[in-house]
């Protein structure tokens, strides 16, 4: 999360980070000053999306952009980027949502986060 946040005040976003477990409860949220606070809620569907169905959010709306209407009925699928699942040896650990920019900034936001965990995770093994 601290490597997401970096990223969106490097570029003067104002966001809501949020990560959850791997069953989809917040274990951490963060609101950068001034984030609209719509953006909590959003932030906290694109984590859980991304946990629920193992890929990142931006999937779904690649779908929905291409004529894939039906995504739109999966329950607990949100079509927006920003959402992607936090991965360890394989298994869906948790995930992180980011909302209050443009789906690309907020995916481009949580990727960072992503990025962290696996530099991380290679230091550790």
């Amino acid at each position: 999360a601290a490597a997401a946040e970096t990223e969106a005040v490097k570029n003067k976003w104002t966001m809501y980070i949020t990560v959850v477990d791997d069953s989809g409860l917040p274990v951490y949220i963060e609101r950068i000053d001034e984030t609209q606070l719509g953006s909590f809620e959003v932030s906290m569907e694109k984590a859980r999306s991304a946990v629920l169905f193992k890929r990142p959010t931006k999937v779904f709306e690649d779908q929905v952009a291409g004529g894939r209407a039906g995504v739109l009925k999966l329950p607990g699928a949100l079509p927006v980027e920003g959402g992607i699942p936090l991965m360890a040896d394989g298994k869906v650990i948790g995930g992180i949502g980011v909302s209050g920019g443009t789906s690309s900034q907020d995916g481009q936001v949580a990727q960072a986060g992503v990025a962290a965990l696996e530099t991380m995770l290679k230091a550790g093994k």
